[in-house]
């Protein structure tokens, strides 16, 4: 009889063993593929952010919650192009911890993938950011998306730690949701549908996400560094008006507590809870190596020995 593949969502219990073996396949790439594909998750997520601070310049006549939606629906690009296209993303690799959890990787794998990610993340975002600088789109709409560009990056960088801190944690919760979500799913259809809510959930709420940030705020960076005269007496503003938009504040005020955040919300509150769900059960009854290798005792009739 033949037999149709099924368009059913995996269920939870699956989801759970399938994202145990994608962070062992995670965990054991290559050095050139892991970094690379890390590359591309980087400039993909850029894409996404210059969606959405093109789309939302100029919209300040919209409610401020809606002006955030919108910033959210196009931002979403970004995990679409990560998760369709394949790349390797810092944020969503969180979820390796379910792999580690169950011993089938070791630490220095878990740490290895997250470090060779995150600099190839950021080497895709801050190159990005440059050569979007370098196409002066800055200038577009007589100067009001650069203005746009520096007025996210400024706020930003003027987070205090903690708070930064928290909406890290929160944001990558939604990503790795995001991403959990996707392991149900059969299709790309599926797949879109699927990141597109949390994904502009997380931006509308004005949570952070250090892989978009390095990109948001180099770019403002470039600038304010590199603008001309032109450009400032457009927007009726001067770098001065910006003081707090340093390279020092991008590295320790943002991406250092964002980032910590980030691995909070999707390493503890994703990854770990559902291993503790589903995959811990499972795991605590598996036998020991030490009851493997146990004699069974013999009880003896100590009067034999006498004989």
């Amino acid at each position: 009889m033949q037999t149709f593949p099924s368009f059913d969502p995996w269920l939870p219990p699956e989801m759970a063993a399938k994202a145990e073996d994608v962070g062992v396949s995670k965990a054991s790439l290559g050095f050139y593929r892991m970094f690379f594909l890390a590359v591309l998750a980087g400039a993909f997520i850029a894409m996404g952010a210059v969606f959405s601070t093109m789309a939302t310049t100029g919209a300040g006549d919209l409610p401020f919650g809606m002006t955030r939606v919108i910033g959210g629906l196009t931002f979403s690009l970004g995990l679409i192009l990560v998760v369709v296209a394949g790349a390797e993303l810092f944020t969503g690799n969180n979820l390796i911890v379910m792999a580690w959890a169950s011993r089938k990787i070791r630490t220095a794998q878990l740490l290895r993938n997250w470090f060779i990610v995150y600099i190839g993340n950021f080497l895709g975002s801050i190159l990005t950011a440059y050569m979007m600088y370098l196409t002066k789109q800055y200038t577009f709409g007589k100067g009001t998306l650069g203005l746009n560009a520096l007025t996210i990056a400024h706020a930003k960088v003027n987070l205090e730690f903690l708070q930064a801190l928290v909406l890290g944690i929160f944001c990558n919760a939604l990503v790795c949701l995001a991403v959990w979500l996707c392991i149900s799913a059969r299709t790309d259809t599926d797949k879109v549908l699927l990141i597109i809510p949390p994904i502009t959930a997380f931006v509308a709420a004005g949570f952070e996400h250090s892989i978009a940030n390095m990109y948001f705020i180099p770019v403002a960076l470039f600038i304010k560094s590199g603008a001309s005269a032109e450009f400032w007496d457009l927007i009726g503003r001067t770098a001065v008006d910006f003081p707090n938009l340093t390279w020092g504040n991008f590295f320790l005020a943002n991406l250092l507590p964002v980032t910590i955040g980030n691995i909070i919300g999707g390493a503890v509150m994703v990854g770990l809870v559902y291993w503790s769900i589903y995959l811990w059960p499972a795991w605590r009854k598996r036998p020991s190596l030490r009851s493997l290798l146990r004699v069974p005792f013999q009880e003896t009739d100590s009067t034999s020995l006498l004989k």
